[in-house]
């Protein structure tokens, strides 16, 4: 579930980040941190990008990034970084992206209700507003449980 895999040590709020490529390693760091993932995993997220596009941007302001399992993912994760300015990934009409998710799945199957939970979330734009407005972590995990909740 959504909210047993986004946890404090596993989300950041930064008010301003530099460029996309340095959002994703952000945010992949945040999965590397807590073990969930290896180093070139954060690398093959980037690579990702750099070779097929901003395809991973799901919803205007909203990134999913991701690598393939065999890319050194240990166990199912997910990290978010807030960018309250945005940052552009180069996909005109969905940017500026504020809201960066990034997953790692071990398999087909083990992530999809966590991916399934997150998709209720992006489709209430009142939540995605308020995660995009959070000043912290804990902030943000509360508003997410908040959303989750909501029928």
């Amino acid at each position: 579930m959504l909210r047993d895999l986004l946890k404090e040590p596993s989300v950041q709020v930064m008010q301003r980040c530099p460029d996309w490529k340095e959002a994703v390693t952000i945010a992949g760091e945040l999965l590397h941190r807590t073990g969930a993932v290896e180093a070139r995993y954060v690398s093959a997220m980037v690579r990702a990008i750099d070779e097929y596009g901003p395809y991973m941007v799901v919803a205007p302001g909203v990134a999913l990034v991701h690598a393939r399992p065999e890319d050194g993912v240990r166990e199912v994760c997910m990290g978010l970084l807030i960018c309250r300015e945005g940052v552009l990934f180069g996909h005109g009409e969905k940017d500026p992206i504020h809201l960066i998710f990034a997953f790692g799945a071990v398999d087909d199957r083990q992530h999809l209700r966590a991916l399934s939970q997150l998709m209720t979330v992006l489709n209430d734009a009142s939540c995605i507003e308020s995660l995009r407005s959070s000043s912290s972590a804990s902030e943000a995990l509360r508003i997410l449980r908040t959303c989750l909740e909501t029928p």
